[in-house]
């Protein structure tokens, strides 16, 4: 297993658009045309892994591909056609409640039979399965919060100051073994994955791409610092009670004990993450920026909306027999498909 920071290499392409992205990104071809992209299905693994691609330059970069292409003029018009599409798709296909109240409200309630994917990793999974969802999930983990720092300059006052305190929270409170993608990297290794950066992108599906697309999206424009609250809250609201779920869908297929630790600190610290930013970023941001309400709601539905879309994919695939998996893991730690 491999503990390092270099930049990952490129992936293999997904399609026309993501083969356009990737042949420019090593100087070897033009970009998409727009027809391509229009082309191209929104939530699909050719648009999304564009999409990636040029957020990842914002984050590690990639292996042989130049620093500068960060703010290469005509990539960032790619990268801006590519957002509109996903972000039409999503402004259409939301479902959006009525008003923020009702969108708290309704993460704030745990169904007493729940069917997503944590309760059945919990009272069924395997631990291939388990090993799989982890290598979808490393995509965000192993930078994780990292999205969500693109907000903090946006932000002021009271909203900005417990912002700032969940995030230095999540990147460990100045102890780097304490670290959050640290300690995901940790729960890798515990079930046999490699956690080198950006390992399993080639692997994962376009539905979870699209997660980690979401945060990137709302973190790097301004206009939509409400929807990246709204995103930030509905993680830290509904995590404690999925963390638990995993926690415990970990000890009963015999996981290691970094493993578990991942998420046993996630029940305790987003039980405290959750009040802080109900009432202190959400209530501060409100308190200066009463007319992002609305953007607010958006995020955490729209965060709910893909989430669902992973669930949905993740369960039907198992319940199947069959890996989630664009490739599947090795096979010698847990007899996967």
């Amino acid at each position: 297993m491999r503990h390092d920071h270099r930049e990952p290499e490129l992936p293999p392409a997904r399609g026309p658009v993501s083969a356009a992205v990737t042949a420019y990104l090593r100087d070897a071809g033009p970009l998409p045309r727009a027809e391509e992209i229009g082309g191209a299905t929104a939530y699909g693994d050719d648009l999304q892994l564009a999409l990636y691609l040029c957020y990842e330059l914002h984050y590690r970069g990639f292996a042989g591909v130049d620093a500068p292409r960060e703010w290469d003029p005509e990539l960032l018009r790619i990268r801006s056609a590519l957002e509109h599409r996903f972000l039409s798709a999503l402004r259409a296909d939301t479902p959006v409640h009525d008003s923020l109240d009702d969108a708290l409200a309704a993460l704030l309630v745990e169904p007493v039979r729940g069917t997503g994917v944590s309760h059945y990793l919990r009272d069924e999974g395997t631990l291939w399965q388990l090993r799989e969802y982890a290598a979808q999930r490393s995509l965000y983990h192993l930078k994780e919060a990292d999205p969500h720092a693109w907000v903090l300059p946006r932000l002021w006052g009271r909203a900005k100051a417990a912002m700032a305190a969940v995030e230095f929270d999540e990147w460990g409170g100045g102890r780097a073994e304490r670290v959050h993608a640290r300690l995901f990297a940790d729960l890798m290794t515990d079930l046999g994955l490699d956690t080198a950066y950006g390992r399993y992108l080639d692997a994962a599906s376009a539905e979870a791409l699209a997660t980690v697309n979401l945060m990137s999206l709302f973190g790097l424009h301004r206009e939509l610092r409400g929807a990246l609250v709204g995103h930030f809250a509905a993680v830290e609201i509904t995590s404690s009670p999925g963390s638990r779920r995993l926690a415990e869908a970990l000890r009963r297929t015999g996981a290691g004990p970094a493993a578990q630790f991942f998420y046993d600190e996630h029940v305790e610290a987003d039980a405290v993450h959750e009040q802080v930013v109900r009432h202190d970023v959400l209530g501060g941001l409100l308190a200066e920026e009463p007319h992002l309400a609305a953007d607010v709601t958006f995020g955490i539905d729209a965060t709910g909306y893909l989430e669902d879309r992973l669930g949905a994919r993740l369960l039907a695939d198992w319940r199947a027999g069959r890996s989630s998996l664009r490739t599947p893991l090795a096979q010698e730690v847990t007899g996967a498909p």
